[in-house]
Formats: structure tokens, C-alpha cells, sequence
């Protein structure tokens, strides 16, 4: 049996590890003609460091991130809500990493080469076609829209993100992304360490403008690179291309005042090595992902909003699942599909759901609604701790990482 993998992302190559892993050979086709250090920070739970961690990844990643210790949450004032342990230190048997989307890309990328073989993974081939009764996709040059030779093999699997061309040949009326109403500005900063050195920040509410703020390398002079995440309401967006450039002067005034002793916004964001610009935009649930022998996994198959750090989780998650089930059900693919399916379809939907309406930074919308979006005294007198806490655990639960899910 053999698996063809559309699409070389954190999704597409967790799978051919995990494959690999269970004796099912795969090759990978990915439309970047050249992988370059791209894009800004990628939070992993301790579901997807448990899933790395089986596929023998985890202290190849530990040396290139940054194992995040908390997670504080923080009104505009800069007044602290809420601060809960992460990872190990929170009694899981895994941490919780934080990591530049390059290095962990890179991480997964030298894993496959090293362990598939590197003629199985091919760069520079666009997905454009896949035929659900024979398991064939078909490529193009994505340089020169050239045809290429065509792949086949017991399964196709979609890997091919956002924009799928396989999502958009099986759903063809699904229409646009559905936009949120909130426009994001992502950015990296070289800067000193704030807080415990690593913490993940939730802080504001998106009606006057919200912020993510967590170290995602070390240097050796005792700085980080900081990945920041700007959130502000607003009815006007561009189309969703993860390249855009974002200027300042479209957010900066938002957080002009946020000079707090534990971090100096405006000066965090005016320093930034790089700034990217696109809408927070998910799609609806699909009744289905497994078409005869084709099928979808991560972006291709549940888009969810980037409110939770679970996106590249919940694709890790498919990858495993889907691993596990070609092991148990040898040369049965379009049975293998439809039981991963099974698996799959419906927890991520309620994870695309649950991001729409109660993520973790819930706890600062429900403070922000108590308070009247003004300064507290104490915490306690506007909401009491217990409920901040359930608030939390109660994504966990949904999301899969509860430490109930992961130790049963």
C-alpha cells in the first residue's frame, strides 16, 4: 500500500512520519518550489507533543523552542486576571512548546527526508485534481503550471491548507471563508524576556484591541524572539493571503497606551522584524472528508480560527489518527478513510466551534463584560477565581487536552 500526501505543511509531514512509523509507505508532494524560514509562532499543546513525541521528535523540537511554562491573562490596563501553569507544570506528562513555525516545519521536514527517503518528498507540485475511484491527484509546476506526472497510490490524503484545491473539487458550491470580524496583525520582535521568560499572554478584548504575546526562540545573549498577535474588531478586511504585509499605522494606535511594567507594547510592535496582515476566517463544518479513496486532513479538512493554539494541534491529531488506521485495516483504504473519519469529523468540528464562541480567552471577554471594561480593585470582586478556572478547563475538555483525556 501506498499513501500519496498532497501537501508538505505540519499536517502533510506529521503524516508520513506517522506512516512511516506503521509500515505504510507514502510519498509527499509540495506546492513550494523552496522551503524558506517563513511565517511567525506555532503553540504546541501537550496532545500534539505526546503525538511528536511517539514519532521521536520531541528533543529535536525542545532544542529550537521554548517550553512555555504559563499563561497569564491581562485586562488593556495591563492588571493580571489569571494565571494558570502550561505543560508538565501543570501535572501533564508532556510540555507545552512554543516555536517558530519555520523551525518546527524544519524539524518535521529533516524527519521525513532522513526517514521516507528524500526522492518521496517532491517540491514545487500543485494539487490541482484528485480522482476519488482510482487514488490518482494530478500536479502542476508551481512555477509553470506545467503538467506533471501524475501520482497514484491506494489513498490520497489533503493536506494542501486553506485554500485546498481538493476541499474546493469535492465542495464545489461551499463558497468564501467565513470572516469573524476581527482583522489580525502578526509579528516577531527580538527583545528582552517578560515575565516568567516564558509566558503566553492573553490581554484586552478585541472591542478596543487584543493581544497574544509568547517567546518562541532563545538567544545566546539572553533575549528571545517574540511572537505577538494583534486582534482588533472591525468590519473591513482584506482576502485572506498569509504573505500580506501589515502596516502599523492600521493597529499601532490601538495599543498606544499600553506601556505596562511588564511589557512595553507599542515599543514591542514598532520593533518587529516582520509584520503580516490577515482576517480571522474559519469555515463551517463539512458532513463529510472521506470520498472513496481521497480524503482531508488539518486546514484542508476543519479551517478554525487561531484562538486556542489548536489548529496545528488538531492536524497532528488527524495525522495519527489516520496512521492508526491504515495499521489496523491493511488494503482496505477506502475503509481506512471512512474510519478515520469517524474519528476525526466530529471533534474538530466542536473545536471550530467551541473557537468561534468560548475560547481560552473567554476569561478576558467575561472580565471585560463584567467590569465594564474598566479597572479592577481586585480581580476577585468582579469574578471569583473558581469560575476563571472552569472557564479554561472547559476548552481543554473540548480541545482534547484535558489531563483526564491524555493520562486515560
Amino acid at each position: 500500500m501506498e499513501v500519496v500526501i498532497a501537501g508538505g505543511g505540519i499536517g502533510g509531514l506529521t503524516l508520513a512520519l506517522a506512516l512511516h512509523a506503521k509500515g505504510v509507505a507514502c510519498r509527499v508532494f509540495e506546492a513550494a518550489p523552496e522551503i524558506k524560514p517563513l511565517g511567525v509562532g506555532v503553540n504546541l499543546l501537550p496532545h500534539a507533543t505526546a503525538a511528536l513525541d511517539r514519532l521521536g521528535l520531541l528533543p529535536a523540537l525542545q532544542a529550537v523552542a521554548v517550553t512555555t511554562l504559563e499563561a497569564s491573562y491581562f485586562n488593556r490596563f495591563g492588571q493580571l486576571i489569571l494565571t494558570e501553569p502550561l505543560g508538565r507544570g501543570a501535572g501533564y506528562a508532556q510540555p507545552q512548546l512554543s516555536i517558530h513555525r519555520a523551525d518546527l516545519h524544519a524539524t518535521l521536514l529533516d524527519a521525513a527526508r532522513a526517514r521516507i527517503g528524500a526522492d518521496r518528498v517532491t517540491l514545487g507540485a500543485t494539487c490541482v485534481a484528485v480522482d476519488e475511484a482510482t487514488g490518482t491527484a494530478r500536479f502542476t509546476d508551481s512555477r509553470t503550471a506545467v503538467p506533471l506526472a501524475d501520482a497514484c497510490g491506494e489513498a490520497v490524503v489533503a493536506c494542501d491548507g486553506f485554500h485546498s484545491a481538493v476541499r474546493k473539487q469535492l465542495f464545489p458550491d461551499e463558497g468564501a471563508p467565513i470572516y469573524s470580524g476581527v482583522n489580525m496583525w502578526r509579528g516577531v520582535t527580538r527583545m528582552r524576556p517578560i515575565l516568567s521568560g516564558a509566558t503566553m499572554v492573553r490581554a484586552g478584548w478585541l472591542a478596543q484591541g487584543k493581544m497574544v504575546i509568547y517567546p518562541i526562540r532563545r538567544f545566546d545573549d539572553g533575549s528571545v524572539l517574540m511572537n505577538w498577535v494583534a486582534e482588533i474588531e472591525t468590519p473591513h478586511h482584506h482576502p485572506n493571503d498569509w504573505a500580506r504585509r501589515g502596516r502599523l499605522e492600521d493597529f499601532l494606535p490601538a495599543f498606544a497606551e499600553w506601556h505596562f511594567d511588564w511589557c512595553d507594547v507599542p515599543a514591542m510592535i514598532r520593533d518587529a522584524e516582520l509584520v503580516l496582515e490577515y482576517p480571522m476566517v474559519d469555515r463551517d463544518p463539512l458532513p463529510r472528508w472521506s470520498h472513496g479513496r481521497v480524503t482531508l486532513l488539518g486546514d484542508a479538512a476543519h479551517p478554525m480560527y487561531p484562538r486556542g493554539s489548536n489548529g496545528a494541534g488538531q492536524a497532528i491529531l488527524d495525522a495519527m489518527a489516520l496512521a492508526e488506521s491504515f495499521a489496523g485495516s491493511p488494503g482496505d483504504a477506502v475503509a481506512v478513510l471512512a474510519e478515520y473519519e469517524k474519528k476525526r469529523l466530529g471533534p474538530t468540528s466542536d473545536v471550530v466551534r467551541t473557537n468561534r464562541t468560548a475560547p481560552p480567552d473567554v476569561v478576558i471577554k467575561t472580565v471585560w463584560e463584567r467590569s465594564g471594561d474598566k479597572p479592577f480593585a481586585r480581580i476577585e470582586d468582579v469574578i471569583p477565581p473558581a469560575e476563571l478556572t472552569a472557564l479554561v478547563d472547559r476548552y481543554k475538555q473540548v480541545a482534547g487536552y484535558d489531563k483526564a483525556a491524555l493520562t486515560s
